[in-house]
């Protein structure tokens, strides 16, 4: 088994103490932009990252066989993931936006490095995930989840690609290039802390549910295995590994919705008659993989009835 990837680890520690001084910081800066504190964002892509890292080095440690070129692409995610949180910490802190921003050339060449950065943690996303698929996992159903989490996570992280770009009425000139509202202007009412547009699309959403797949779906392996010391129905493999299976195709559904939902100008928190029609078939799809996996059980064996051996004569 691999050791744990330093990089990585040391971007969790930056990213988790970042995290308390910019909670600290939110609590006694009372500034503002785009209706929000300036240090929330920072805040947010603090945690994200942590996480983020810390399930890489977790992932990366599971490998029987270390690949260096495993070992290089989470190098980069750390350094990648570490260098767009301090862009976006240090425009936070002159109250500046740091995505979409060409406002001036610096905030532009910002912007820039951020994108780079962007591109960089994409390539070495699906690199890693690679290294880490090349080998199975415990079992089955952590093999499955990981398999689910990767490619949902490398998904939610392409669909930020979707921000780019300019939108009708955009230029440079302008000072703005991208959003990630559709449907409205970025800035507008949003959910506390999160800022998800309560009155339009959020591609946030969508990639923020993509992305963190990848810490939630290896965590249903381990809670199953633990739940069945008191729940003997999930004692067999089958069963855990069908429910997990259920789960990565619900997760991946749901990924696929909120970015449906989104692109079509609707808030998460406004859905219409189809989304939630879609989501009511998520639902009965959810349960028939829960009632399949438990069908799954190995049958029961039958003890066959063996004669006693016949009494010897006297």
């Amino acid at each position: 088994m691999s050791r744990w990837h330093r990089p990585l680890m040391v971007s969790t520690g930056l990213m988790s103490a970042l995290a308390v001084v910019t909670a600290v910081a939110l609590v006694l800066d009372d500034r503002t932009l785009d209706g929000m504190p300036v240090w929330a964002k920072p805040l947010k892509f603090a945690m994200s990252v942590a996480v983020y890292s810390f399930t890489w080095a977790w992932l990366l440690s599971l490998q029987r066989r270390e690949r260096r070129w495993g070992r290089i692409a989470g190098t980069v995610l750390a350094v990648a993931g570490v260098a767009e949180v301090a862009v976006i910490t240090f425009q936070a802190a002159r109250a500046h936006r740091s995505h979409f921003n060409a406002a001036t050339p610096f905030d532009a060449v910002l912007f820039g490095v951020m994108g780079m950065m962007i591109i960089g943690l994409m390539v070495a996303n699906v690199v890693a995930a690679v290294a880490v698929l090349l080998d199975r996992q415990a079992d089955g159903p952590s093999t499955w989840a990981v398999r689910f989490g990767l490619a949902i996570s490398t998904l939610g992280l392409a669909s930020g690609g979707l921000m780019l770009g300019p939108r009708p009425g955009q230029s440079v000139d302008g000072g703005v290039i991208g959003a990630h509202t559709v449907a409205a202007a970025d800035g507008g009412p949003g959910l506390p802390l999160l800022g998800w547009s309560t009155v339009a699309g959020d591609l946030r959403v969508p990639h923020f549910v993509g992305m963190h797949a990848l810490q939630l779906l290896p965590l249903l392996p381990l809670a199953l295995a633990a739940l069945s010391r008191r729940f003997p129905a999930l004692a067999p493999v089958r069963v855990r590994q069908g429910l997990t299976v259920t789960a990565g195709v619900v997760y991946a559904g749901v990924f696929g919705l909120v970015l449906w939902q989104a692109e079509r100008g609707q808030s998460l928190v406004h859905p219409d008659g189809l989304t939630l029609a879609a989501a009511g078939i998520l639902a009965v799809l959810a349960l028939g993989g829960v009632a399949w996996s438990f069908r799954a059980r190995a049958p029961r064996q039958v003890a066959l009835a063996v004669p006693a051996p016949a009494e010897a004569a006297r």
